[in-house]
């Protein structure tokens, strides 16, 4: 097992652990949960041996396989299917074994390094890592492609995939949905529950958890608090203990009130819809849990919007795509406010593409797309950070769209998000990925929207952020149109689904689990419709599968030329945040003298961070255009 006692453990000048105590049994799954900066991820790290206590005691069984997911990744010629067979160690060293063994026909150790690939499974390792590829969303031609050529959030899947094929005793996830879809979020959770190892995750997806986890850990006040069950469990347990401060519980009552009303709006239509039953029987779940919030720093609510106007957008046979390469055909949907609409669908099909054309980014090609000219929209997507002025402060950034606002009510609004006191007047740049995409959450919800386009908005947000995101949903009047992998946002916050599949948007009669069952039963007959295609594969026209071939390098051309750029970008960055983790590494660095030293250190490891995120978002967007490209070509 694994045991901590009287631990104490500090990072620079924070002291994250102190007099903390924990024992975790072998072949239990724990969630590792607490506030941004309490401590979580160094936990891991103490228990990989890259950190060690400043006071106390720390075991783990001798012997013990840890699989852990690597942060990085180098830009390898390596296959992806390959890069995930060198997780397995020990199977790459007895390859290497048997080769030389062949080399000099040594029958004998042939024959023992044989016996050792069958003991460990190594001869269906290759068939073992194609599963867990094809389960993350690369299907069997990119499983063939170099590692160099995917984004920055693929490669991540490919280092989870490789954590995922070793042979471990203890599993250590952090946050290992953040670069997933819906779909691939769903079959990573069915993975986790048949691992017959200990598993220790840290995740702000709160469905995610509740599906794994069987005890909870909460790093609080340099504590390691001990929560036998589930999340849902750990949060009601959590909510009797802080009800008792009555002060704090208050405030969650006129949350509560709010959450009530707007039950009580929809508790009778709800009655024949399945989905709206289950988002209403989750609403009463929420109100219940709310007290577990009572001293979450943020507090973000949508004001009414300044007109209704109905409809908001009118759309009849509404084509729409990439230059001559069409996405989507013949979408037939009129936004109303108070619409709530949940976009479903796989990898590719084209959600994000419908919320371009929503968000005016893209123009409808044919039919009628009619937006109300009182529509005004909201729009939140990862790519929308690049648009904040890195060298300016939060209160300038909302300044510039309240310029005749009080400077009090400015601030009073950026706190709600998290941005108290001198945060509130600190630059922008070297803020995380989660503060920027609060911010950015900030000045959408100032500008009072009828129309909210939110493309995965949850990415990089802490559970308690994403708490007040789903309370302030709530109570918006406005239409809504969410494409999330957030699970419990989507049951909360949507009252309709819309299916996005073969370049049809439809209505989906359905709730969440059904969707789980579509994609299964999906999975079933392409398995099925695959199967005699490839006994009996049609000849290809040689010429014509040239011309085409020739025909989408073309139009290829331009977005490979920009990721080829940002990939030199991210591989000069990469280089240098590995430079500056080994100067971090050195103790003598934070002694008093090197205080100027080590703040250079750091401040140019958080600018070289963000950098490396932002520009793998931008390679993630062109990622996106360039498959939807190449799927449209295939179905031609």
């Amino acid at each position: 097992m694994i045991n901590i006692s009287q631990a104490q453990l500090i990072r620079g000048s924070k002291t994250l652990l102190d007099e903390a105590t924990l024992t975790v049994y072998p072949g239990h799954k724990v969630g590792l949960v607490g506030a941004n900066g309490t401590g979580k991820s160094s936990l891991l790290a103490l228990i990989m041996g890259n950190l060690q206590l400043d006071k106390g005691e720390f075991g783990l069984p001798s012997g013990w396989q840890i699989a852990a997911v690597a942060q990085e990744t180098p830009a390898l010629e390596t296959s992806a299917i390959e890069y995930v067979i060198d997780g397995d160690a020990e199977y790459r060293q007895l390859e290497t074994q048997l080769a030389k063994a062949q080399q000099q026909d040594d029958g004998n150790a042939i024959a023992t390094i044989h016996g050792k690939i069958d003991a460990i499974g190594g001869y269906s390792i290759h068939a073992r890592a194609g599963a867990l590829l094809a389960g993350l969303g690369f299907n069997e031609a990119e499983q063939t492609n170099p590692v160099k050529s995917f984004s920055g959030g693929w490669r991540m899947r490919l280092n989870l995939a490789q954590a995922l094929l070793c042979r471990s005793d203890l599993l250590l996830l952090d946050e290992p949905t953040n670069h997933l879809d819906l779909d691939t979020t769903y079959w990573l959770e069915s993975w986790i529950k048949t691992y017959q190892g200990t598993l220790i995750l840290i995740s702000h997806d709160r469905d995610f958890i509740d599906g794994i986890v069987d005890e909870i850990v909460h790093v609080e006040h340099q504590k390691l608090n001990f929560y036998k069950g589930n999340y849902t469990s750990f949060e009601r347990i959590r909510a009797e203990r802080m009800a008792q401060q009555q002060v704090a519980y208050e405030r969650q009552q006129k949350e509560r009130a709010h959450m009530q009303s707007f039950v009580d709006r929809f508790r009778y239509k709800a009655s024949k819809a399945k989905q709206a039953q289950s988002r209403l029987k989750a609403l009463e779940k929420m109100a219940e849990l709310m007290p577990s919030h009572a001293q979450s720093p943020f507090q973000m609510a949508f004001k009414a919007p300044d007109a209704l106007p109905n409809p908001l957008v009118a759309m009849e046979k509404v084509a729409v795509g990439y230059g001559d390469i069409t996405i989507l055909n013949k979408v037939q949907l009129n936004l109303v406010p108070g619409a709530r609409i949940g976009l479903l669908g796989r990898n590719g099909a084209g959600k994000s593409t419908l919320i371009k054309l929503l968000a005016g980014q893209l123009n409808a090609s044919s039919g009628v797309y009619q937006p109300n000219p009182g529509l005004n929209i909201g729009y939140f997507a990862q790519h929308q950070i690049e648009f904040l002025h890195l060298d300016e402060t939060p209160m300038q950034h909302l300044s510039r769209l309240a310029p005749n606002a009080r400077e009090q009510e400015l601030r009073n609004f950026l706190g709600g998000f998290g941005f108290d006191g001198d945060m509130a007047l600190s630059a922008v740049k070297p803020f995380s990925g989660g503060e920027k995409a609060r911010l950015v959450l900030a000045l959408l919800v100032w500008q009072r929207p009828n129309l909210l386009l939110l493309d995965e908005p949850t990415n990089h947000l802490d559970l308690e952020m994403r708490h007040a995101l789903t309370v302030a949903l709530q109570t918006f009047e406005g239409a809504m149109v969410i494409v999330s992998h957030d699970r419990h946002l989507l049951r909360l916050s949507c009252s309709d689904y819309y299916l996005v599949d073969s370049g049809n948007v439809s209505p989906f009669n359905g709730d969440l689990d059904d969707y789980h069952q579509w994609l299964l039963d999906a999975a079933k007959a392409q398995q099925a419709a695959d199967a005699p295609q490839k006994a009996s594969a049609p000849q290809v026209d040689k010429k014509q599968q040239k011309r085409l071939q020739a025909e989408l390098r073309q139009k290829l051309s331009p977005f490979r030329k920009r990721q080829a750029k940002l990939e030199t970008e991210q591989q000069k960055w990469s280089s240098r945040l590995a430079e500056l983790e080994n100067l971090l590494a050195d103790t003598s660095l934070y002694d008093a003298e090197n205080k100027t030293t080590l703040k250079q250190v750091l401040d140019e490891r958080t600018q070289l961070t963000q950098s490396m995120e932002e520009s793998e978002m931008d390679w993630l967007t062109i990622q996106e255009e360039i498959e939807q490209i190449e799927q449209a070509m295939e179905a031609e």
